[in-house]
């Protein structure tokens, strides 16, 4: 782990510790400690990020209402002839396995499932969970929020034709040798050279950190 990201992580903990300690406070004097120590990482978190410190908040929904937890992406992975479905996202122009954040009240399969049809068009059930990432000790952009990534394989009637959603703008498929620009916040050509090994060899035991 690089030194920024190593910084990040320690930003991340610490922003999380007050946020939880802010919810279960147990006086106004503690409170008032764990609220400046929020204000502190936010401003580190501003600093490392180049961003100004009011955005901060914005991206922490909930801050000081609850014990902080990791967010939840999914992703998805369906297989054809031709290789591994990607899609174009339209705020980076980059591509990656269709899927997005967890929605409450649904399970992480239902979850991929719904990303998957929204930004590919494709109906698909689950066939396996085949990785749980933790994505900051991975090499994706770094991101001032934690994450738990989940991975599934999906099985997909062959006869539907993919095609982009709202927030994809291309979708194909693609050889691991003919990878295009990848999103790096949200995949990384490990994440799917693992993919094509389940697919491959449906016996191999989830990749779990």
């Amino acid at each position: 782990m690089n030194h920024q990201r190593q910084w990040l992580d320690y930003v991340r903990r610490l922003h999380a510790l007050a946020s939880t300690g802010l919810h279960f406070g147990a006086s106004e004097f503690d409170r008032e400690r764990y609220a400046e120590m929020g204000e502190i990482a936010q401003q580190m978190m501003a600093d490392l990020a180049d961003q100004p410190v009011h955005a901060i908040p914005e991206l922490f929904p909930g801050y000081g209402t609850h014990y902080a937890t990791p967010m939840v992406d999914v992703r998805g992975a369906i297989f054809s002839d031709q290789g591994i479905l990607l899609v174009k996202e339209k705020s980076d122009q980059r591509w990656t396995l269709p899927g997005g954040y967890a929605d409450v009240g649904r399970s992480a399969g239902e979850n991929v499932i719904k990303e998957i049809c929204e930004e590919a068009g494709l109906h698909v059930s689950v066939a396996k969970l085949f990785a749980i990432r933790h994505k900051a000790k991975h090499d994706y952009d770094p991101d001032l929020r934690d994450f738990y990534k989940f991975f599934f394989l999906c099985d997909w009637d062959q006869n539907q034709v993919a095609a982009p959603g709202d927030e994809t703008s291309e979708v194909g498929f693609f050889g691991l040798d003919q990878l295009p620009t990848l999103s790096t916040g949200r995949v990384t050509q490990k994440d799917i050279e693992l993919a094509f090994e389940h697919a491959a060899d449906s016996q191999l035991d989830p990749s779990v950190d």
